[in-house]
């Protein structure tokens, strides 16, 4: 048995077809099936039901599975001990993001990364904050980036530094709101939102700020991709709340809301004090010390300054975030 067979047996798990785990584990889908076979014939069963497009466990697979994982996160480890004496000349690490992350340039940041460490493979996953806290605790990833739903790190978790983003309400082009440039959130009551679907982020941040103000949102339409939600902003279905960076990417009148002024607070965020994983803490140290843009009036939050981990690292465990939002 090998640890490739191992991979790529849990990339079938996580991606349910033999298309999606080729293409995540970056090989032909042969070559994957291969494997798979190869392993079964030396497990002697089969470890998937293959029915249709995407398959199912066995109960020999289901048995496999805790200790598939054990071995992996074996291997993992071996690797990041060699890779922690070779100076990071290889090793793997995997982020998480919010889908609406403004306050740092993800895809800059990573490029600039690679030119350091050319040798770590970096795996980004986006998806709702509750999947990601849970991918966080349960080690599948190293760090994320956190909107979480209250004022404090989620439990278990450390909280390594944060931003704090403007929030503005973008509409269509020629909306009387765009002519006025700002607008209070009284004034929007007989408002329509296109609205982020529960569990983005943007969403509870936009919920949370409509219940401090009193405000009974009509909700047109709601969606989990915030491409379709501008779309829909700029056909005039609705209005919506976004980060500023993204109302000024698309194109769209930002309008500026008074009182409050609307924000929410993003966390970078690990299992512990620093990463245990060297490639994850090299780009931890990379990320939190990656200056907030300045267009679209984003600043980082203090006290929790984005600063480079180290042995005094100022994580937040469990701790409330400094200036969160509303």
């Amino acid at each position: 048995m090998e640890i490739r067979q191992l991979r790529h047996f849990m990339a079938l798990v996580t991606e349910g077809s033999f298309t999606a785990a080729a293409r995540a584990e970056l090989i032909v889908q042969s070559a994957l099936s291969t494997s798979i076979r190869n392993l079964e014939r030396e497990l002697g069963a089969d470890l998937f039901e293959r029915t249709g497009r995407r398959v199912v466990l066995t109960e020999a697979g289901r048995a496999l599975l805790p200790q598939a994982r054990a071995l992996l996160a074996g291997a993992e480890a071996a690797r990041d001990a060699v890779a922690a004496v070779t100076g990071l000349a290889t090793g793997r690490v995997s982020v998480g993001t919010i889908q609406t992350l403004t306050c740092v340039d993800l895809p800059a940041e990573l490029a600039s990364f690679h030119q350091q460490f050319p040798g770590v493979q970096v795996s980004v996953r986006d998806a709702p904050v509750g999947e990601l806290t849970d991918a966080l605790r349960a080690g599948e990833l190293d760090l994320a980036f956190l909107a979480p739903d209250a004022r404090e790190v989620p439990e278990g978790l450390h909280g390594y530094a944060t931003w704090q983003e403007e929030l503005v309400l973008i509409t269509a082009p020629g909306h009387p709101l765009a002519r006025a440039g700002r607008t209070l959130i009284k004034d929007l009551a007989d408002e329509p939102f296109v609205d982020f679907r529960a569990g983005t982020g943007l969403e509870t941040a936009v919920r949370r700020l409509a219940a401090h103000c009193g405000l009974q949102r009509r909700i047109t339409c709601d969606v989990t991709q915030i491409g379709l939600l501008v779309d829909l902003v700029r056909a005039g279905i609705g209005v919506a709340f976004v980060p500023r960076a993204i109302g000024e990417r698309a194109g769209l009148p930002c309008v500026r809301v008074r009182q409050p002024e609307p924000g929410r607070t993003v966390v970078l965020a690990g299992r512990g004090p620093a990463p245990r994983n060297p490639a994850a803490a090299a780009l931890a140290r990379h990320l939190t010390a990656a200056a907030p843009a300045t267009p679209g009036g984003l600043t980082a939050a203090a006290p929790t300054t984005p600063v480079p981990l180290g042995d005094a690292a100022p994580a937040v465990p469990g701790g409330r975030l400094a200036d969160a939002a509303p």
